[in-house]
């Protein structure tokens, strides 16, 4: 295919702080079994790209673990492939998408591509764009840049040549402009603009409250038959696990559970990761849970987001709201002591 991507992994959201202390907003996880660059990632591979640099900042370890040298989307190639090019500002400067200055560290990775064009897209918006049929689209309009939307909202998304990228990068300076998001934004002289209408489901992940309402919205049917589609599947790490366990007794109800974990309590209208374990007589309302965590017995949770490795202590009862979820970072404990 004549198209290349950058996936810009470096764009810090200041409201998703506390799920992204330890890793990229890229690397959260979502939807149970995946993270949110599984999304950019299936698309590309789906739209049949196959040379894609996925730019990180730091701190990027769980986001080099989790898609190494890109075999779980068939990006593990000799020739093209996947590439990680991690960007050396750690910190502020890198909150729109395509930041010329961290492009400008890797300029080898764009004068030693063939193809002609190129795609900058984010890791923070779930969808199933086809970049295929945007690339056609593109070509079509004779514009130098389109951008991809959605009944009004940005998706962040650009097509654009390669050579018209490699020359932003070179004068952003002078031309006073930080990113490709910029240059949209202010259709700065002398491009041309052109707008590609996506028409399925899609999600805005840019801060807690956003983060835990798509991730409920996945419960209903429809949505998730929107987002996962059988002949685009959203491809993620494999992790060989054992189905998970319900023991009697237990009650489950409106959830989506991965697989490893155990369930002797009550679940309801919630998300379990991979490998939780919620104890007898524990209640997980309305919940999002992820990998390793552990509820002991009576335990009563509502609206709460547990990051990974998260433990809660016998008896513990924790109510958060719709707009305001309660957040337990990674790997922190909570006992009843704690609440007094």
């Amino acid at each position: 295919m004549n198209l290349m991507a950058v996936v810009d992994a470096s764009v810090k959201k200041e409201g998703l702080q506390d799920l992204t202390m330890q890793r990229t907003v890229s690397s959260v996880p979502f939807a149970g079994r995946y993270r949110l660059i599984d999304f950019p990632l299936s698309n590309l591979v789906n739209s049949g790209v196959n040379t894609v640099g996925v730019f990180p900042t730091y701190p990027f370890a769980s986001l080099l673990d989790h898609i190494g040298v890109g075999k779980s989307w068939d990006l593990d190639r000799r020739k093209n492939g996947l590439f990680f090019l991690p960007v050396t500002q750690r910190d502020g400067g890198l909150s729109s998408v395509g930041a010329f200055a961290a492009l400008e560290e890797h300029m080898q990775f764009f004068t030693k591509s063939i193809q002609p064009h190129a795609v900058v897209i984010n890791s923070f918006i779930v969808s199933q764009l086809d970049f295929k049929d945007m690339l056609d689209q593109h070509i079509r309009s004779g514009a130098d840049i389109t951008e991809a939307v959605s009944g009004g909202a940005s998706l962040k998304t650009y097509i654009l040549s390669k050579d018209l990228l490699i020359e932003l990068i070179r004068t952003h300076r002078d031309k006073k402009v930080v990113s490709v998001e910029d240059v949209v934004n202010l259709k700065k002289s002398p491009y041309k603009f052109n707008e590609y209408e996506y028409e399925g489901y899609f999600a805005i992940i840019d801060s807690v409250q956003s983060y835990f309402q798509a991730s409920l919205a996945l419960l209903d049917e429809e949505n998730r038959k929107q987002l996962f589609l059988a002949d685009r599947p959203i491809y993620t790490k494999v992790k060989d696990e054992p189905p998970t366990r319900y023991v009697s007794g237990c009650h489950v109800e409106r959830a989506l559970v991965a697989n490893g974990s155990t369930i002797m309590g009550q679940v309801a209208d919630s998300i379990i990761s991979r490998a939780v374990y919620i104890k007898k007589s524990a209640r997980v309302e309305k919940c999002i849970i992820m990998q390793k965590c552990v509820i002991e017995e009576n335990c009563d949770l509502s609206y709460v987001i547990a990051d990974k490795d998260v433990y809660i202590g016998e008896g513990v009862v924790l109510h958060g709201t719709p707009e305001q979820p309660i957040v337990l970072r990674k790997g922190e404990k909570v006992t009843k002591e704690d609440m007094r």
